[in-house]
């Protein structure tokens, strides 16, 4: 990046017809195709989450970069994962990772705090709509499709292993 590209802030996110996007600290589905989508779009960039959302992933995942927001001052996270007290400092984090790996994007991947707080800074929304109303207690922030663009669907999609047919829907800011 070198100051000559700005990083730019991906939302990587499932959401389900009624907004959710956990219950308790899982998903309340299984679709191994928005895993093997997640997993395009985030690899070999940093990831920006919560702790919890790192807790419910259980590991470091490979060929990323993790770096977990969190405010707690005691918490021991594994080896290679960065941690930040604020999303504006795993952004300063994110960006100098990005720089090292040569890319210029990084990914926010959960939960629901740092998705509200990263929404109105966000550059695009890699969304996959999950076409099921399960019950959840975790929600993803209305947002105004006004500030945003469709510039890519696909859907809906549903294979043998996947609990819900589901769309992918990328947008980019307005």
């Amino acid at each position: 990046m070198s100051g000559r590209t700005r990083l730019r802030l991906v939302i990587v996110v499932a959401v389900a017809e009624n907004g959710v996007i956990g219950r308790g600290d899982a998903l309340p589905w299984h679709v191994s195709g928005d895993l093997k989508r997640f997993r395009a779009i985030t690899w070999g960039k940093p990831i920006v989450m919560g702790r919890r959302t790192f807790e419910s992933i259980g590991r470091p995942l490979p060929g990323r970069t993790s770096i977990v927001v969190s405010r707690d001052a005691g918490l021991n996270l594994p080896d290679g994962v960065l941690k930040a007290a604020t999303l504006d400092e795993a952004m300063r984090l994110a960006g100098a990772e990005a720089e090292r790996l040569g890319v210029d994007e990084a990914a926010l991947v959960g939960g629901a705090m740092l998705y509200a707080a990263a929404l109105p800074r966000a550059d695009a929304l890699r969304l996959t709509r999950i076409h099921a109303s399960p019950e959840g207690d975790v929600t993803f922030p209305p947002f105004d499709a006004a500030d945003w663009r469709e510039v890519h669907r696909e859907g809906p999609l549903q294979g043998e292993k996947d609990d819900h047919a589901f769309s992918f829907i990328d947008y980019e800011r307005a």
